[in-house]
């Protein structure tokens, strides 16, 4: 994963393969910030675009007209979902976030600035 400020607009590129998958930049912040208002552990629910996300989770959330871009963080059609499996990672790498690591079912919640 890597920056892509000088985009149209300023993305958060992931390169799984041969496949790129895009996501707003604010992605990173604006997660955090909900994890933190959460207060607990949140499933991630990573879906692919077309199937629906499973309500309360980091998936939903990353969809939801609700959040911070009013909708999808995933800037490339076809390839807008899947929030919940590439995100949670990279907080956690960026110490903003704990994750678990069972076989599925993962959770992960904010870890508050120190």
């Amino acid at each position: 994963m890597y920056r892509d400020e000088a985009g149209d607009p300023p993305a958060l590129v992931c390169q799984v393969g041969s496949t790129t998958l895009k996501y707003h930049l604010s992605a990173i912040e604006d997660l955090h910030a909900w994890l933190l208002q959460q207060g607990d552990w949140v499933p991630l629910g990573a879906a692919d675009e077309s199937k629906p996300a499973a309500e309360g989770t980091v998936e939903a959330w990353g969809r939801a007209g609700g959040n911070p871009v009013g909708g999808w963080y995933g800037l490339r059609k076809g390839y807008r979902g899947r929030f919940g499996m590439y995100m949670p990672p990279l907080l956690e790498a960026l110490g903003l976030a704990e994750l678990t690591h069972e076989k599925r079912n993962n959770s992960m919640r904010g870890i508050a600035p120190k």
